[in-house]
């Protein structure tokens, strides 16, 4: 007999978020904007005042975002106690890469542990930290179990739904973006699905958690390959002299069996670089042989910051000018267009990568004032100066509030790595 809520239960929340990040806190917010009553967890007490205050520490949420959510009975914590009066755990903590080149589940352990020893009958938990398929069955489970004493499917449930969260995507959001769910058994999965249904508008039922923690990883291992395909496309065509960016447009075109993927500095993020590796490292670990497209995909990835790098070396040669003492102007250091997200941005490797050729860095980026790539850099607070000044411009990010094409104008030699610009004031990727 599979785990539901008995008539007599009283919550004191319909749930309770784990992590309050850029996964955690959007799903908090929708679910507080449908009537639930929401708490939210985390270990971090500066986070946890500043919502609690109405402030923002993600680009998707604004601080009004935030007060309402407060106005709607929304209140963040870091007492774990507070689980044990949710009817749903939800589990949003980070999984970085390990030193092994898998996940690093020591935020999700950390969650469960917290949970485990609040647990109660009749509370559904689920997982939507991405990681390798079996973490809820092999992972989750038996540490719940053990800690306290009761049994999955027969006094709780338990489930995985993957995040599918863009930050700064204007369009797509948790509310009108499907939800996967797949629980450990079909009375677990159903009952999820009624859970996001409240404020989530399509619930896709995978077959069990297996189908739904792959699922997630299959999307972005997608992308992952199909980014290094035009990568290494790039460099070949730049060889052979044909403009990449037209053949994309051409190709574009077509109205099936195409779908365009874009060259760049590198990939950004915690899911294109990350994600792919922990279904590498799955397969290796428990089939003993390579996922091979996604082994040679992260190779071709891994290198964008190189080949750039020497790019611009190229592009000073061949005006005369060593890359050695002249001063270079990176515009846009995080991972995607209009929002602060650094994570895993390819503009750090690339100016680690320029520093050791001995050029002198300097950064501009409307989204961030504090940048520490780890070499040393300066901020451009003003643009049209650095502009004049530096020997190469490098677009990195495009943000909206760059114009790409008056931007190479203005400077004595600009290297477009987005495909943004048009005309011969720019050398592109």
């Amino acid at each position: 007999m599979t785990a539901s809520p008995t008539a007599d239960t009283t919550w004191t929340h319909d749930l309770v978020v784990i992590g309050l990040g850029y996964v955690g806190l959007p799903l908090a917010k929708e679910a507080t904007a449908a009537g639930l009553r929401v708490a939210g967890l985390d270990v971090t007490e500066a986070i946890v005042e500043g919502l609690n205050g109405g402030r923002s520490h993600v680009d998707d949420l604004s601080d009004a975002d935030i007060a309402a959510m407060v106005e709607g009975g929304f209140r963040a914590t870091t007492d774990a106690s507070v689980i044990a009066g949710a009817e749903t755990v939800v589990i949003c903590v980070p999984t970085p890469l390990g030193d092994g080149g898998g996940p690093d589940l020591r935020a999700v352990r950390s969650a469960v542990a917290a949970i485990g020893a609040n647990l109660q009958r009749g509370q559904l938990v689920v997982l939507e930290s991405t990681t390798y398929p079996g973490t809820t069955e092999e992972e989750v489970k038996p540490q719940l179990e053990e800690a306290s004493g009761l049994t999955a499917g027969t006094d709780f449930s338990l489930a995985f739904s993957p995040e599918r969260i863009d930050p700064g995507n204007p369009t797509w959001g948790l509310k009108n973006t499907p939800k996967v769910v797949g629980g450990l058994d079909a009375e677990a999965t159903k009952r999820a699905g009624a859970f996001y249904g409240r404020f989530v508008d399509t619930i896709v039922e995978a077959v069990g958690a297996r189908e739904a923690e792959t699922a997630k990883l299959l999307e972005n291992t997608y992308r992952h390959i199909n980014i290094a395909l035009v990568n290494e496309m790039a460099r070949f065509c730049h060889e052979l002299d044909i403009d990449l960016w037209d053949v994309i447009r051409c190709a574009s075109t077509k109205p099936f069996g195409f779908q365009a993927f874009y060259p760049g500095p590198g990939v950004g993020g915690h899911c294109i670089p990350i994600d792919p590796n922990y279904l590498s490292h799955n397969v290796r670990a428990k089939l003993g042989y390579p996922f091979r497209f996604v082994e040679l995909a992260e190779e071709i990835n891994a290198t964008m910051p190189a080949y750039v790098a020497h790019r611009a070396q190229n592009l000073l040669n061949d005006h005369a000018k060593a890359i050695r003492g002249s001063k270079l102007l990176l515009l846009g250091v995080t991972y995607k267009p209009d929002i602060a997200d650094q994570r895993e941005s390819p503009a750090v490797p690339l100016a680690r990568q320029l520093s050791q050729l001995g050029a002198e860095l300097v950064y501009h980026d409307p989204h961030v004032t504090d940048w520490r790539p780890g070499v040393e850099v300066t901020r451009a607070d003003d643009l049209d100066a650095a502009l004049r000044e530096a020997d190469l411009v490098v677009l990195v990010q495009k943000h909206t509030s760059y114009d790409p094409s008056a931007l190479a104008a203005a400077s004595q030699l600009f290297f477009d790595t987005r495909g943004a610009t048009v005309g011969e004031e720019a050398h592109r990727l």
